[in-house]
C-alpha cells in the first residue's frame, strides 16, 4: 500500500465491522464461530478506493492479531527499544495491529478465499518487509505512527537540521526524559561516559539531542555494552573516524544491534550473495541501514534482481555499489520502474549493472518529466531508450539544474542533436568546468571534433587530438598559421 494511501486511511475504514472486545489465549475455550466481515482498502485492488469483504472466523482473527503483535514487538526490539518500551507501544497500537492484519489479508487474499490459514512464518514474512518499508519512510518516528495510527506523523526527511533543540513543549514525557539524560551530570559534574565518548568522536550535545529526539532509546545505550563495540567495529572496517557521527546520525539503531548475533551474520550473509568484503567501509557509508534489514527482505531484492536477468556476480556488484536498493519496495518501486524503462526499450538488466540507482527514481516525479523533456525536443522513444542504455545515469539528473541548462548551451554548439544520441554522457559533464572551456578551445581554432572527443578525453589527449586536427586543417590550406601559436606552430 502506498504511503499516501496509508496516511489517508481513517480508523473507520479499518475493520469497521470487526469486534475487538475480546482477548485471546491458547488456553481459552474456543470462541463461538461468529463470523467477522472485515473491510480493508488494498493498494493492489486495481481500483482506487475499492474495498474487499472477507469472512474471517473470530478465533482466527484473534490469533492473527496475536501473531501480528509478536512480529511488531520483535521488530521494535530489533530497532533498539527495550522490552518494556516495546510492550507499552504495543498496548497503544490496537488500530495499527488491525491494520497489519488487514495487510495480511491483502498479501495472502488467495489463501483466505480457499479457507487456508497462514503459518507463523508466513505471517512474519508478510509483515516484516512492510514494517521495514515504514521504517525507511518514517525513520525514528515510526513509534509515533504505531501508537497514533491512523493519524500518521510526517515522514522522516533526510534534510540538514539547524543545530537547535526542539521546543520541549512539543515532546512527550518519554522523549523529554531521554533528551534530558544527554545533558545530565554525575556527582563529579561530568556528562555521562557515553556522551563524552560521542563528543570525542566529533558530535556535539545538540547533535546527540536531535538523534535522541528521533530515537529516544539512543540515550539509554551503554558505552561499553552498545556504543563503543559498534564504533570500534566500524573503525576496524576502515570507516574514517570523521564519518562515524554521520553514520550514527543516520542509523543510531546500529548501536542497539548485537554484533555477534546480527551485524556480523548479516555481513556474512551479504558477502555470500556477492557483496565485496573489501568494500564494507564504502557500503556502510553509502547506506548505513544496510545491516539493519532482515535476511528475508534482502532475499526478496536478490530474487528480483535474478528475475531481471542479472547473474550472481552482477548482483554482488549491484549490492556493493548501491546497497540502498534493498530498501525499495519490490512491488511499489522496483518492478513498476523496471517496467517503465522497458517501455522505452531499455534492457533493464544492463541498466541495473550500469546505474542501479536509476530504479530508485520516482516514475511521476523524475522519469516521466525527463521523457517528456526529450520528446518535446524532437527525440523519438527509440532514441531516448538508446540514450538511457548508453548512459544509465541520464534519468538521475535534475531537469532544472542539469538537463535544461546543458541543452540550452548545446543549441549554441555546432552539432546535430543526433550527437546526443551517440554520446548522452554529455549531460554528465560539468557545464562550467568542462563543456564550455573545451568547446571554446575548439571553436577558437575553427576546427571541429566529435562531441565525445571534446569531453571524454583527458587534458593531454584532448590537446593532442586538437593539435593534430589543426595541423591537418593547416595542411589543407584552410586556416591561417597564426591560429596555431598556442601549439608552437607558425610560418617558417
Amino acid at each position: 500500500m502506498k504511503m499516501e494511501a496509508l496516511r489517508s486511511i481513517h480508523s473507520s475504514d479499518l475493520w469497521s465491522l470487526c469486534g475487538r472486545a475480546f482477548s485471546f489465549t491458547r488456553s481459552q475455550p474456543a470462541l463461538p464461530e461468529k463470523l467477522f466481515f472485515c473491510r480493508a482498502k488494498f493498494g493492489d485492488s486495481g481500483v482506487n478506493g475499492s474495498s474487499s469483504l472477507r469472512v474471517v472466523p473470530s478465533t482466527l482473527l484473534a490469533a492473527e492479531k496475536e501473531e501480528a503483535k509478536a512480529v511488531l514487538t520483535l521488530f521494535l526490539k530489533k530497532q533498539g527499544l527495550s522490552k518494556g518500551v516495546a510492550a507499552r507501544t504495543i498496548n497503544k497500537s490496537d488500530l495499527f495491529i488491525d491494520h497489519l492484519v488487514s495487510r495480511l489479508h491483502s498479501v495472502h487474499k488467495s489463501r483466505y478465499l480457499v479457507g487456508r490459514e497462514l503459518t507463523t512464518l508466513e505471517i512474519r514474512d508478510a509483515l516484516t518487509p512492510y514494517l521495514e518499508s515504514l521504517l525507511e519512510e518514517y525513520g525514528n518516528v515510526l513509534v509515533d505512527l504505531v501508537e497514533n495510527f491512523p493519524n500518521a506523523p510526517p515522514p522522516a526527511k533526510q534534510k540538514a537540521v539547524a543545530p537547535v533543540s526542539p521546543p520541549v513543549s512539543t515532546l512527550d514525557s518519554k522523549k523529554l526524559k531521554a533528551i534530558s539524560r544527554v545533558s545530565e551530570l554525575d556527582s563529579s559534574g561530568d556528562l555521562r561516559p557515553q556522551i563524552l565518548y560521542l563528543i570525542e568522536l566529533g558530535m556535539d550535545l545538540e547533535k546527540i539531542k536531535l538523534i535522541t529526539r528521533r530515537f529516544p532509546a539512543f540515550s539509554y545505550y551503554s558505552l561499553e555494552g552498545k556504543i563503543k563495540p559498534v564504533v570500534e567495529f566500524l573503525l576496524d572496517l576502515g570507516i574514517p573516524k570523521a564519518q562515524i557521527p554521520t553514520i550514527l546520525g543516520k542509523r543510531p539503531q546500529l548501536c542497539g544491534i548485537s554484533l555477534s548475533e546480527n551485524l556480523i551474520p548479516t555481513m556474512t550473509f551479504l558477502e555470500n550473495l556477492g557483496v565485496d568484503k573489501t568494500q564494507w567501509a564504502k557500503v556502510i557509508q553509502r547506506f548505513p541501514a544496510v545491516l539493519t534489514y532482515s535476511r528475508q527482505k534482502v532475499k526478496q531484492t536478490v530474487d528480483f534482481l535474478y528475475e531481471m536477468g542479472l547473474s550472481a556476480e552482477s548482483i554482488g556488484k549491484v549490492l556493493t555499489r548501491c546497497p540502498n536498493i534493498i530498501s525499495y519496495s519490490i512491488e511499489e518501486k522496483l518492478r513498476p520502474t523496471a517496467e517503465y524503462f522497458r517501455s522505452l526499450g531499455v534492457d533493464v538488466s544492463v541498466l541495473l549493472q550500469r546505474c542501479p540507482q536509476s530504479l530508485g527514481c520516482s516514475i511521476e516525479a523524475n522519469l516521466k518529466p525527463v521523457t517528456e523533456f526529450f520528446l518535446e525536443r524532437g527525440f523519438t522513444v527509440e532514441e531516448i531508450g538508446t540514450m538511457i542504455s548508453r548512459f544509465g545515469a541520464l534519468y538521475t539528473f535534475s531537469l532544472t539544474e542539469n538537463l535544461i541548462p546543458k541543452w540550452e548551451f548545446f543549441l549554441t554548439m555546432d552539432y546535430d542533436k543526433s550527437e546526443l544520441v551517440k554520446f548522452p554522457q554529455y549531460f554528465g559533464y560539468s557545464l562550467e568546468e568542462r563543456i564550455k572551456p573545451r568547446y571554446a578551445r575548439v571553436k577558437v581554432h575553427g576546427v571541429k571534433l566529435l562531441l565525445n572527443q571534446v569531453l571524454s578525453l583527458s587534458g593531454s589527449n584532448f590537446e593532442n587530438v586538437l593539435k593534430k586536427k589543426i595541423e591537418k586543417a593547416l595542411s589543407d590550406g584552410g586556416h591561417e598559421n597564426g591560429k596555431l601559436k598556442n601549439f608552437g606552430i607558425g610560418s617558417t
